[in-house]
């Protein structure tokens, strides 16, 4: 009852909005342009009947699954963001709804305005109430939104803003609560490899970037886990590799509560530099690693717009 509920109230809004849709064909140099595409606010229902008040938390982490979804849509050069009041050929909209503790619901949909019809719709559920499990929910959502947006392309612009080749090597550790040691504990080996595929997953799906496979590579200091220390020595694999850009990181363990991310983005031909960040000190323990470097990576590298 509950799903059919938002499935309803999510469909009402569709129908409401494409009514109001100026109803236009868009031929010539028009056509060719960069697709217009709005993004209304989600809604947010909560019928969990939980006793504690989150409508706070609520909207900060609704709020930051919207800034998610405009920043990774803006950044394709495909797409062109209107305001809603604006004239739009792709709209976006969509709603969420907490039926439980741990459950909730959220409704997607992708009109297109010109023709009338809807390209993408889907209802589906969610696990917990906390700022990763909305991570995890706008990583989702922005994937299959801008999937959608690219089946509304016209066939020119699908050829159009090849992607970056991108060699993504592995995380490392820089541990400085304990002594060195002769290699990764099997913990820290399990986690930092959730937090390169974690990055990976988020710079693969700002459809920004091609990665390449760096499996392979034999080199010593890939072996070693000690690109950071190489001198920019990563650049030059990344080109062996066949890719335009390498990008290292690092976990820096404070404490068993305190830690730091940092990543650096090179040019694979010349080796400059192209965008570099550093989260500043931040609590959480190991589990909290992939999440702290997935934000680091979208705030600094995909809104900051670092290019080839």
């Amino acid at each position: 009852m509950r799903q059919s509920r938002l499935a309803l109230h999510a469909l009402a809004l569709i129908g409401l909005l494409a009514g109001s849709c100026p109803l236009r064909a868009e031929t010539g140099a028009a056509a060719a342009s960069a697709l217009s595409v709005s993004i209304d606010d989600f809604s947010y229902v909560d019928t969990s009947g939980e006793v504690i008040d989150q409508t706070a938390a609520h909207q900060r982490r609704l709020d930051g699954l919207m800034r998610r979804l405009r920043a990774d849509v803006a950044a394709e050069p495909r797409y062109r963001l209107v305001l809603p009041a604006d004239e739009a050929r792709i709209k976006v909209i969509g709603g969420v709804q907490k039926t439980s503790t741990l459950v909730q619901w959220a409704k997607v949909a992708v009109i297109d305005a010109g023709a009338t019809r809807v390209l993408y719709e889907r209802l589906y559920t969610f696990r917990g109430d906390n700022d990763e499990a909305w991570d995890h929910a706008a990583m989702f959502l922005s994937r299959e939104v801008r999937g959608a947006l690219a089946a509304a392309l016209p066939p020119e612009a699908t050829a159009t803003a090849a992607p970056i080749g991108l060699a993504v090597f592995e995380f490392e550790l820089e541990d400085t609560t304990a002594a060195p040691a002769s290699g990764l504990a099997g913990s820290d080996a399990a986690y930092l490899a959730d937090v390169t595929r974690g990055v990976r997953d988020r710079l693969a799906q700002s459809g920004r970037y091609r990665l390449v496979d760096t499996g392979g590579v034999t080199a010593e200091p890939v072996k070693a886990r000690a690109l950071r220390d190489c001198d920019g020595c990563e650049a030059a694999i990344a080109q062996k590799l066949g890719a335009d850009q390498a990008l290292i990181g690092v976990i820096r363990r404070v404490s068993r509560t305190e830690y730091t991310v940092g990543f650096q983005l090179r040019d694979a031909r010349s080796g400059a530099v192209i965008s570099r960040g550093d989260s500043g000190l931040r609590m959480g323990a190991d589990y909290s690693w992939t999440r702290g470097a997935v934000h680091l990576v979208g705030d600094r590298l995909l809104e900051g717009g670092a290019q080839r």
